[in-house]
């Protein structure tokens, strides 16, 4: 009963995604929504990824310098560990699970709220294909700005490990310096920028899916919003797994 219900579901979202990729039919439109997706999923959620990200940092850097201090260890270990967490798991993985609560809600109820009061319906009267009107520039935008989250993410990380260098003294700054430049691997950011772009497109498309085909009234739309985000977040651990295998 459950694979079958799944089975539903998954050949439902295909055919939405199907719907969706068709070319918009007025190109200065969908720029405009594209732009404004953006802004809406992506730059309003900066200051949460900033904050986090800083904290975080701080608390890895602490976390590392308290529990694996010895004197057979390099004093530059706990910067190395730092850089290393921030870049292949927490801005990419972690920071995504994070805006999937907080980004996949926000589409769902979105667009639940638009199918329940018939707003989708009357799109589709007036002619207008509404998945691609109202999904695409979700899923362009949320891809498009990702990748600049995690960048920020990752550098607002190494600016809390400098906080608790400066402010807490728990190493030195010239400790902490060695180790984050110590044996940097390129390929880690490109990684990680490329593991949330199939990330954004799982939190966006997901969400959008069952906010597009909620049915009944306003509860309905808040469990549609609290399954997008149980849902987007296993597929990321599922998918992370695979990619980080794939890419390492």
């Amino acid at each position: 009963m459950f694979i079958e219900k799944y089975l539903v579901s998954l050949a439902h979202y295909i055919q939405l995604m199907g719907r969706t990729f068709s070319r918009p039919e007025r190109m200065r439109m969908f720029l405009k929504q594209y732009v404004k997706e953006m802004s809406q999923l992506g730059v309003d959620s900066i200051g949460i990824v900033l904050l986090i990200s800083f904290f975080i940092g701080a608390v890895i850097c602490i976390q590392m310098k308290v529990n694996i201090e010895s004197p057979w260890m390099p004093r530059w270990v706990a910067g190395y560990t730092t850089r290393e967490i921030m870049l292949l798991e927490f801005s990419s993985s972690i920071m995504c699970l994070i805006l999937s609560g907080k980004v996949g809600s926000n589409i769902a109820s979105e667009l639940g709220t638009m199918r329940v009061t018939q707003q989708i319906d009357a799109l589709e009267i007036m002619g207008v294909n509404s998945a691609s009107y109202l999904i695409l520039p979700k899923i362009a935008g949320l891809i498009t700005i990702m990748p600049i989250l995690v960048i920020f993410s990752s550098a607002a990380g190494i600016l809390g490990a400098y906080g608790t260098a400066y402010i807490g003294h728990i190493l030195s700054p010239d400790d902490l310096t060695l180790g984050l430049q110590h044996d940097f691997n390129p390929w880690f950011m490109t990684m990680s920028i490329i593991k949330s772009l199939f990330f954004a497109f799982i939190i966006s498309s997901v969400s959008s899916f069952f906010g597009y085909t909620v049915e009944g009234g306003s509860v309905e739309v808040g469990k549609a919003s609290t399954t997008a985000v149980v849902n987007s977040s296993v597929l990321i651990l599922f998918s992370d797994v695979f990619l980080t295998q794939l890419l390492s």
